[in-house]
């Protein structure tokens, strides 16, 4: 039994839990026993925490947040918040292999989001409303996937992408593009997220000028191969390299 004054009465926590001193935990929460939560997260009411999950620093989840089942493994990283609602890990996988899914840090997951076993995301993403993410999905930093989106099993978002909302994404997605539609196509670079993200203006212009010669029309892989041999721009190789590995075609 945790003796601690932050912890409402009616909270269910089971042996074997590793709760900080400082954690604040609402009515009506149940904590499995190989949950470990550490200093300066607040819960919410009515959450579920189930299975192998640590939760790290400052993290704050909200109301009827269901996370975990009893065979997954979940981490979720400092400063996340989760909103109302929102599943992580909490079915079972179709085929029976429950995957560790990963959750970095400075993340903020809105109300409804649905994560299934495996998925993995970067640090500072934004996943908005009703937004499903199937198993496997891997979203690399600062993506932000739009409200009532689905992202299909095992496909990779690249850094820096923009999804609109009610999108279908079905493929790999490059860094720094933005997508929409049922099915997802690639409408362009994501020009306001780089502007924020990259300093020098003419690194944004080669981006550019890479983005025509490899995607403008249609995949071009040897393309972005050779082009991936001879710059040394840290954004060109990094776009370029996904695209060569991607499932893209």
């Amino acid at each position: 039994m945790i003796n601690n004054q932050n912890i409402h009465s009616s909270v269910t926590i089971e042996d074997g839990a590793k709760i900080a001193p400082d954690v604040v935990i609402g009515p009506f929460c149940s904590i499995g026993k190989g949950v470990e939560i550490k200093s300066g997260c607040t819960l919410e009411a009515n959450i579920i925490l189930k299975g192998k999950i640590r939760i790290d620093e400052d993290v704050k989840i909200f109301s009827f947040a269901i996370i975990g089942n009893d065979n997954s493994e979940i981490e979720i990283g400092t400063k996340t918040h989760i909103r109302e609602f929102t599943q992580i890990g909490s079915q079972e996988s179709e085929d029976g292999e429950n995957r560790k899914i990963i959750i970095g840090s400075n993340n903020f997951l809105m109300g409804y989001v649905q994560l299934s076993s495996g998925v993995e995301l970067g640090d500072f993403c934004i996943i908005t409303n009703a937004v499903r993410l199937l198993e496997n999905v891997k979203c690399h930093e600062k993506v932000i996937v739009g409200g009532l989106s689905i992202i299909e099993a095992n496909n990779t978002i690249g850094t820096g992408v923009m999804i609109g909302g009610a999108s279908v994404v079905t493929t790999d997605i490059p860094p720094f593009m933005l997508v929409e539609g049922n099915k997802a196509t690639i409408k362009g670079l994501n020009i306001i997220g780089l502007r924020r993200r990259v300093e020098n203006k003419d690194d944004i212009e080669e981006i550019k000028a890479i983005y025509k010669r490899v995607l403008g029309d249609g995949v071009d892989k040897v393309m972005a191969q050779e082009i991936l041999k001879t710059h040394q721009n840290e954004y060109i190789k990094q776009l370029t390299s996904f695209i060569i590995s991607s499932n893209l075609e």
